[in-house]
């Protein structure tokens, strides 16, 4: 439901009557409030049952889709998304990370969440493109657009009802709150994290492949504007974009972070510097020229980069070696200072956008991507040889 505007970005801008900007803000207060409730879970994401917040959180999400069908003006958009932050992110998003990051030790965390981007990524291509054929079926207008929120939202709420019913504490659960209630001295949670330079390395590497993502919404415009993409590829563009992309993404990323590189976080080091030559060449490349399914080709590559990337941001947590324990605080404090980008980014790409017409625009955008990824190159690298020193550390101690 957050996003919406991967498949529907042109008829959010028709039948809610909004600008890029607009849709910008929307999202822009969506992450504000999430960042705020990321730094919240950091106290209850190692505590509460899994089970209650995932369902809660989805059933919450679906009851304000049924209000979203009603289309409210702007300020009703914005109080919409806003809890957006709250039900899909805050109470959810740093537990199901945790839950991932359990599975397997710190040799196989590349993997484990390259196929969990995977499988987000085929759920996500079979409900959005299911909405884009509701969507057709009432008629590509205000009706379906109408109907294929209503989609979503019974998704979400019928989702959660399962959820509360089959999704159960596991051992390792109950192992660590027993621990944690017997160990007084040694909370999880906030402190120890907060003093540990790794976890804030690994969530400013995180932050700066965010504001990378972020201007990825705004290829579909781009292509739209600059390309004449024809309206009925526009959809299917966004699905692609945004979702198919995770499947490739998502086990190449994880495959070559723990097989090739063994290290996600080198692998994030090597593809900041990628991303950052790929976004240079986006703006030196004469799109005015260039055929339409040249420059899908060429945003589609680039976006497949990038989810590679996010398949794998969190995996140094588990290649550090952080505590089971402290896992879900060093997920939600990675959360909180990761995401933090959309609280800015998409206001920002969709400011110059509305204030700088045509490729020019388009251009700035490209550049202020670019200068994100050359950020991450250096805090990537500072990471990696972070990493690298603590276990030489270790290394030494055991001996």
């Amino acid at each position: 439901m957050p996003s919406l505007k991967d498949a529907f970005y042109v008829p959010m801008q028709e039948y809610f009557h909004l600008t890029n900007g607009e849709i910008g803000n929307a999202m822009s207060v969506n992450s504000i409030v999430t960042t705020i409730g990321f730094f919240l879970s950091i106290y209850f994401s190692d505590r509460l049952p899994r089970r209650f917040t995932m369902s809660f959180s989805l059933i919450a999400t679906g009851l304000l889709g049924i209000y979203l069908s009603t289309m409210p003006g702007y300020w009703g958009i914005l109080f919409v998304w806003a809890l957006f932050g709250v039900t899909c992110d805050m109470l959810n998003w740093p537990v199901l990370l945790k839950s991932v990051s359990l599975l397997g030790d710190n040799t196989q965390q590349g993997r484990l969440f390259g196929f969990f981007e995977t499988g987000r990524g085929i759920v996500d291509t079979i409900i959005a493109f299911s909405a884009l054929a509701v969507f057709t079926w009432f008629g590509s207008d205000y009706f379906g657009f109408r109907a294929a929120i209503i989609f979503y939202s019974a998704i979400a709420i019928v989702v959660g009802v399962v959820i509360m019913f089959v999704l159960k504490e596991s051992p390792e659960e109950q192992v660590v709150k027993q621990e944690c209630s017997e160990e007084k001295a040694d909370k999880p949670g906030m402190g120890s994290v907060l003093k540990n330079k790794t976890v804030w390395l690994i969530a400013f590497s995180v932050f700066f492949v965010y504001a990378v993502y972020c201007g990825l919404t705004f290829f579909i415009p781009f292509l739209r504007n600059i390309y004449a993409l024809p309206i009925a590829l526009v959809g299917a563009y966004g699905i692609i974009n945004q979702y198919c992309l995770k499947m490739v993404g998502g086990p190449i990323g994880g495959l070559i972070a723990d097989k090739v590189l063994k290290s996600p976080s080198k692998y994030l080091f090597y593809t900041f510097i990628v991303s950052a030559i790929a976004l240079v060449g986006l703006i030196l490349l004469p799109h005015e020229h260039m055929p339409v399914y040249l420059g899908m080709a060429c945003t589609l590559l680039f976006g497949a980069v990038i989810f590679t990337q996010r398949a794998v941001f969190f995996a140094p947590i588990g290649e550090a070696g952080i505590s089971e324990k402290n896992t879900g605080a060093a997920m939600a404090l990675g959360s909180f200072i990761g995401y933090a980008p959309a609280m800015f980014c998409y206001s920002l790409y969709g400011y110059i956008l509305d204030h700088n017409a045509g490729l020019i625009g388009y251009q700035i955008v490209f550049g202020l991507m670019a200068v994100f990824a050359c950020a991450g190159i250096i805090v990537s690298g500072l990471l990696m040889r972070n990493i690298r020193a603590t276990r030489q550390s270790e290394l030494v101690e055991s001996v």
